[in-house]
């Protein structure tokens, strides 16, 4: 048994496909390096989602300018 049996995706309040897609557009800057920084963190910690954020951190990380 995983932790995951436990979760039902049935209780929980997710945005449309539609409306989440416009979301992602109107991130600031600062609130995509905020992400980013969290992907990369995911990414270097040894678990099943981390191949996941690093393949996300990589592409957000080419789509935004750096921070400096």
């Amino acid at each position: 048994m995983d932790d995951y049996d436990v979760f039902d995706l049935q209780d929980s309040d997710f945005a449309p496909v539609e409306a989440t897609g416009r979301r992602l557009a109107l991130l600031t800057l600062e609130e995509a390096h905020d992400l980013l920084r969290l992907l990369v963190t995911l990414a270097q910690e040894s678990g099943p989602v981390s191949p996941e954020a690093d393949r996300l951190a990589k592409e957000i990380a080419a789509r935004i300018p750096s921070e400096n």
